[in-house]
């Protein structure tokens, strides 16, 4: 039997039961065996918003949507109502769920494929009616679950298995950057970009999660859209420390973090 490499260290703590604790999971967040691979931005994501929901106390008001890729792995882990849609569709299904439901909280958990590739007609028309809904996307510039496939969100130079010497903007164009798109659609309430890959950044992420569902609870405008750039170790063959490095030394260049449109001043 082969030794193991580091001997377990038991972490003794004389006042451990004078600690204050700090965080627990979410009562919402379903504790179950983990679908996504080691290091991806999804789950950090998922904790956030049930953090969230947990905090509104909206648990038995709200309704998710996740479409097809990693996303739809979303009703495994969020013990609220989900609705699954169509490929690219989610916004269009969370549409109708709140103009039949109005007094529910509604939102859509997309990836990149989805949103900004076979879903870009949905999400445009979606938030230039200014449905009152809340949109995540989680844009790790790839297509993860199907094979690490050039996403829209690619960037330039990037190399994937249908681009594999690289994205060239002359054939294949450039990324889109949905944030900056949208955001001057008039529908367009509350837009922000986020990351999840450091402590400070989940914070700021956070706090933009919880306006973004607490705007749509005050009903005063129209959608709130929440990118969060992740990484996707598997998809970009990379370890997850790599991949978080490649954020800030590559990603954030291009994909700026912070608000790009808030809500008008009262």
């Amino acid at each position: 039997m082969t030794e193991p490499l580091i001997e377990p260290q038991h972490i003794q703590c004389e006042n451990l039961d004078q600690m204050d604790q700090v965080w627990t999971r979410p009562e919402t967040l379903i504790d179950r065996k983990l679908h996504y691979c080691p290091g991806c931005g999804h789950s950090v994501a998922h904790r956030l918003i049930m953090e969230t929901i947990d905090e509104l106390n909206i648990q038995e008001t709200t309704i998710g949507v996740a479409p097809v890729g990693c996303s739809v792995f979303a009703y495994h882990y969020m013990d609220i109502d989900m609705q699954e849609a169509a490929h690219g569709r989610a916004t269009a299904v969370a549409t109708g769920i709140k103009r039949v439901l109005p007094d529910r909280i509604v939102f859509t958990y997309q990836g990149d494929g989805d949103l900004a590739a076979i879903g870009t007609a949905e999400t445009i028309h979606t938030i230039n009616r200014g449905e009152n809904i809340v949109i995540i996307f989680v844009n790790n510039g790839i297509y993860g679950m199907t094979g690490g496939q050039m996403a829209p969100t690619t960037l330039p130079g990037f190399v994937t298995s249908t681009s594999p010497n690289g994205r060239d903007t002359h054939t294949m164009g450039y990324p889109l950057k949905m944030a900056e798109m949208i955001s001057v659609l008039p529908g367009a309430y509350y837009v922000t970009r986020q990351a999840v890959h450091s402590a400070k950044s989940v914070r700021k992420a956070k706090k933009a999660t919880l306006k973004a569902f607490q705007y749509q609870m005050d009903g005063k405008g129209g959608t709130s859209f929440v990118e969060i750039v992740s990484n996707c170790p598997s998809g970009w063959k990379m370890t997850p420390v790599e991949s978080n490095q490649y954020l800030d030394d590559e990603i954030f260049d291009f994909y700026t973090l912070g608000d790009i449109k808030l809500p008008p001043k009262e």
